[in-house]
């Protein structure tokens, strides 16, 4: 792009910068972005608070990079953040700078960190109210949307991080596939992601049951979430026992979660019309096959999408999946599944050791991240199943763990080293096998849990638990039973304990 074009495109894509002279309110600009305009029509209220401290804290020379998957709203969210930011007293809205990176390259983003500090350069000549660095200039904070398309986008920040102005600056940059951790972490993490100690690699998922019972259903009482390895303690203990008239209610809601899943625009329309719109299911299909399979035919992810939810519980054995979809070598279906995961649409379930290590060589268990991908497939097109209850049941359970794991211990999502499945010496298998994660005195093991979609007769699926571990969580469709060693909890009353 010439630097005209990249004039433009940062003029009109900080519309606040104009507050200053034509002496409009800050947030003016709110009432009439079209994207911000554009959620009014399915808006439920929902806000997440994954940049909070970025929106209500002094700025750093801190760097975030933001992950999730496409259609999930990370644009939204920097704009919700912008629009908190200019709301502020000690923040002069040119200080914020938003940078929609689509079609950019390596040479676009070097060039537009430049043009932005020039565009806003009179910050520095006049700095207040705003208080300046000890070298005179203005803390800026940047964000970089949907940066990680930018071939090269790491090298870029890091050399802008280390020889500019830019390396004091708050900067947040988004993407939707993560790949390549080494750079993430080598080029940016190492000594440039500022003192303030803010979580610097974040996930923006889909919304919790936690986050959606807040949407859909608040009337619903929504318990504290306890530590993953405090399952049975006498916190959780007396949690689940206030809820215990409630329980079919949470198993209600629940099967509505399992049926729209946690996408925000899901959500709305499903708790508005009682289904998610084909419009908004095509648009999933659409992105992942852009970055799973673009150049294969449209039944491509549909096909895919069905046969992984049918094998959602189950080691998957990609040799067999690559022969079904005929791709052609187990190589071929790797390389898709990888993608797949990049791209936040599943999450891998491995095989774990006595002392939680990943078993080198063994299967591994494959959930898709939201119920409403394995919806897709019956949706877009005729004669595909439809999704078992009892299989999204345990995904929904295996994704919340592994998103609380994740929360715990900064990185282990994108590392592949959250959940996992034990073999039992019978041959059995454990659906969530005790992983250590980090506690305020040290490290634990987290509480074993397994996922039976049942309402009576549950003690017999007990045994396994009780078995190899002595405890643990069977995660029923609505029996509450807390008495022995494994306890019965009903599946939504377990993720909102969860997370």
């Amino acid at each position: 792009m010439r630097d005209d074009e990249l004039r433009r495109l940062l003029i009109g894509a900080n519309p606040w910068w104009d507050t200053v002279s034509s002496g409009c309110g800050p947030t003016a600009w709110t009432t009439s972005h079209r994207l911000l305009t554009a959620r009014n029509t399915f808006d439920l209220g929902y806000r997440t608070d994954v940049l909070r401290d970025v929106a209500t804290q002094p700025l750093t020379d801190s760097l975030i990079v933001l992950n999730g998957p496409r259609r999930i709203g990370k644009s939204v969210v920097l704009l919700d953040t912008i629009a908190t930011m200019c709301g502020r007293e000690d923040i002069d809205p040119r200080q914020l700078i938003h940078v929609p990176c689509d079609g950019m390259k390596d040479r676009d983003l070097r060039r537009v960190i430049t043009l932005g500090r020039a565009l806003t350069a009179s910050l520095d000549a006049h700095p207040r109210p705003t208080s300046p660095r000890d070298d005179g200039t203005v803390r800026r904070a940047w964000f970089f949307d949907e940066v990680s398309d930018v071939p090269g986008w790491t090298s870029v920040l890091k050399q802008a991080r280390d020889l500019t102005d830019f390396g004091g600056d708050t900067v947040v940059a988004t993407g939707s596939r993560w790949s390549g951790n080494a750079r993430i972490y080598g080029h940016l993490m190492a000594g440039r992601a500022g003192s303030a100690g803010w979580r610097r690699v974040r996930q923006l998922l889909p919304m919790s049951f936690r986050d959606y019972l807040a949407a859909a259903k608040p009337e619903l009482l929504r318990p504290e979430p306890v530590h993953p390895d405090q399952l049975q303690s006498d916190q959780a203990r007396h949690a689940l026992d206030a809820l215990v008239f409630a329980v079919d209610h949470y198993d209600l809601a629940w099967q509505d979660y399992l049926t729209c899943g946690g996408f925000p625009r899901a959500v709305a329309e499903h708790t508005r019309t009682g289904a998610v719109s084909a419009d908004f299911v095509a648009d999933l299909v659409g992105w992942l096959r852009i970055d799973v399979d673009e150049d294969a035919p449209p039944e491509s992810i549909p096909l895919m999408l069905g046969e992984l939810a049918a094998r959602m519980t189950s080691p998957l054995n990609v040799t067999n999946l690559a022969e079904v979809l005929t791709y052609g070598s187990k190589n071929a279906a790797s390389r898709r599944l990888d993608r797949l995961t990049n791209t936040h649409a599943a999450v891998r379930c491995h095989q774990r050791s006595d002392q939680g290590r990943i078993v080198a060589g063994s299967q591994h268990k494959l959930y898709l991240v939201d119920p409403v991908l394995a919806w897709a497939p019956s949706r877009i097109s005729a004669g595909l199943a439809t999704p078992d209850f009892t299989r999204l049941n345990e995904a929904v359970l295996g994704v919340a763990l592994a998103r609380r794991i994740d929360a715990l211990d900064e990185g282990r999502w994108p590392a592949d080293d959250t959940i996992g499945y034990a073999r039992t010496a019978s041959g059995g298998e454990v659906d969530l096998a005790p992983v250590r994660v980090p506690t305020t005195s040290g490290s634990a093991w987290t509480t074993p849990i397994e996922s039976k979609w049942v309402d009576t007769q549950w003690q017999g699926e007990a045994r396994t638990l009780n078995g190899r571990y002595g405890c643990g969580i069977l995660a029923t469709k609505s029996v509450l039973d807390l008495d022995g060693p494994v306890w019965a909890v009903p599946a939504p009353l377990l993720a909102l304990l969860l997370e």
